[in-house]
């Protein structure tokens, strides 16, 4: 039997992560969900996938489905095939090599076109931090390109555990708050966005407590 705490989310998102080739975007991913930093020297062969639940609020989560995409451009027809049924994602480039920020645009405009009509919301990540005196990209330069686009810009390492779980978490509330307006709606055959399995009338500690202290008779 699952533990409750596990079996009770929201939604799940289903997110992409996409970028060149050894930007970091397993390494990345691995300390997220794994809470460890671990050197992926073999590149990623098509696409992996992970999952981790996410508290957004207390007493609300979310179930993050993520798919770790191939970087090299002989597996980009299969991660393709995956940018459709994600709601979101991270757009990765490493601040150490300046041709991978320069390809953020390419990746941008192939994930749009593949996911229209519908919505799928980015936030721009800055990976390998730590390695500062390295840098190649300014803050500055990619804070801009990421205004320009409408998203967010997070700087992160997975070495040392910088803002990992602030970019995951931040792109996660993004979608939550468009799924709450109303701005982006779960679908038949699409696997962005799915409700959760979770009591209809209990959203929160707060609303259980409500529920508990009305009158039975």
């Amino acid at each position: 039997m699952l533990d409750n705490m596990e079996a009770i989310w929201l939604y799940q998102f289903r997110l992409i992560v996409i970028g060149d080739s050894t930007v970091g975007k397993s390494c990345l991913i691995r300390r997220f969900t794994e809470g460890r930093f671990a050197q992926v020297s073999d590149p990623t062969v098509g696409v992996d996938f992970f999952s981790r639940l996410v508290e957004i609020e207390p007493g609300k989560r979310i179930k993050l489905q993520i798919w770790d995409t191939a970087g090299q451009e002989r597996f980009r027809s299969i991660t393709r095939a995956y940018y459709r049924n994600s709601v979101g994602g991270l757009l990765l480039f490493d601040i150490t090599n300046r041709r991978s920020f320069q390809n953020v645009h390419e990746w941008l405009e192939e994930a749009r076109s593949h996911v229209q009509p519908l919505q799928i919301v980015f936030v721009l990540v800055g990976h390998k931090c730590d390695l500062e005196a390295q840098r190649q990209v300014g803050r500055q330069e990619a804070e801009k390109l990421a205004g320009a686009y409408g998203m967010r810009y997070v700087e992160t390492s997975a070495r040392d555990a910088i803002n990992v779980e602030k970019a995951f978490t931040e792109l996660t509330r993004d979608i939550f708050e468009l799924v709450k307006r109303g701005d982006i709606t779960i679908q038949e055959g699409w696997e962005g966005v799915k409700s959760g399995f979770v009591p209809n009338v209990v959203h929160s500690s707060e609303e259980v407590m409500k529920s508990d202290r009305r009158c039975l008779c």
